[in-house]
């Protein structure tokens, strides 16, 4: 259970602070014939921020502060705060290719209208190319300011290495791939969960994995927290195809029942409403013990935000 002096309203607000100024500085504002507009319109004012809080909430729960040196605490909220805002901008690419007409062909993202419809598409895809190399280089920095501390190279290593992972063909884009594949099929239900493990799932659990490798943290620890992250990754799924049948665009911030409308398959389609949403409830109660398992003592964030993504309303 979440600690009850633990406020996550009060935690999140003050880690998405530091992660939208963050975000703000280093995606650029000038870049050639109007590319920054178009990057800084797909990233900020807009979003969960989910993937952030998750890499924040696992720093949280790996921190050792007793035996880490100031200078090392340092280094290691930095590279925490770095991964936060790749493993956004990351997402944020991915959201900009598949709203084009050549994927999704979706108008709404986030309340407004998606890239493409706002910049054309051959500047949408520009803005995805760009968001995506940007996230690299804010892991790899090579002139950090004088009062910023230097990122480990192993770590800078590290931090790119699960995240190239995460978003390429055994991850995010390949489960992309399955899905385009798969409209107007019949999955079965390990079918479906591998597409979403991939699609979605992936870069969830590189966030919390991410945010665990800022910090100290055991073989078997990490493991628990892998757990965690693919458990509360795929119920973020789940929720979603709920979502998209039970709310309406406005509520979303993107369009309702595209799903249905594009014939593709979903949970609910599979497994109908009432038992995708008990399925979303024994994910939650599956990312919650492997919280238990790993013995971790400040895990207060990483438990509020599995509870925040299956209980969410949009």
């Amino acid at each position: 259970m979440t600690a009850p002096s633990f406020d996550v309203s009060v935690w999140s607000a003050l880690h998405l602070k530091r992660v939208e100024r963050a975000l703000e500085r280093w995606i650029p504002q000038s870049a050639p014939a109007g590319l920054a507009e178009s990057m800084r319109y797909a990233v900020l004012d807009g979003g969960k921020r989910l993937r952030p809080l998750l890499v924040m909430g696992a720093r949280e729960a790996v921190a050792t502060p007793q035996t880490e040196s100031s200078t090392a605490q340092a280094m290691l909220e930095d590279a925490a705060l770095r991964a936060a805002c790749a493993v956004e901008l990351i997402h944020a690419y991915s959201l900009v290719h598949d709203d084009m007409p050549c994927m999704d062909n979706d108008v709404l993202r986030r309340g407004k209208p998606t890239v493409h419809v706002k910049f054309g598409e051959a500047q949408a895809l520009l803005a995805g190319d760009t968001l995506q190399a940007l996230a690299f280089e804010i892991l790899t920095p090579l002139h950090q300011e004088p009062s910023e501390p230097a990122m480990a190279p192993p770590l800078q290593a590290r931090l790119c290495q699960v995240l190239a992972r995460a978003s390429g063909h055994a991850g995010m884009a390949g489960g992309q791939a399955i899905d385009l594949a798969s409209v107007g099929l019949s999955l079965t239900e390990e079918q479906l969960r591998q597409m979403h493990r991939l699609k979605t799932g992936a870069l969830l659990h590189a966030s919390v994995v991410m945010g665990a490798s800022c910090g100290n943290v055991s073989d078997a620890a990490l493991a628990a927290l892998g757990r965690y992250g693919e458990a509360v990754g795929l119920a973020f799924q789940v929720v979603d195809d709920v979502l998209d049948v039970t709310a309406d665009s406005a509520t979303l911030g993107k369009t309702a029942g595209k799903d249905a409308a594009h014939d593709k398959p979903t949970y609910v389609s599979l497994m109908g409403l009432e038992r995708s949403q008990q399925h979303a409830s024994d994910l939650l109660a599956q990312a919650l013990a492997a919280l238990d398992d790993s013995r971790l003592t400040n895990t207060h964030a990483l438990r509020a935000l599995a509870h925040r993504v299956v209980d969410r309303s949009h």
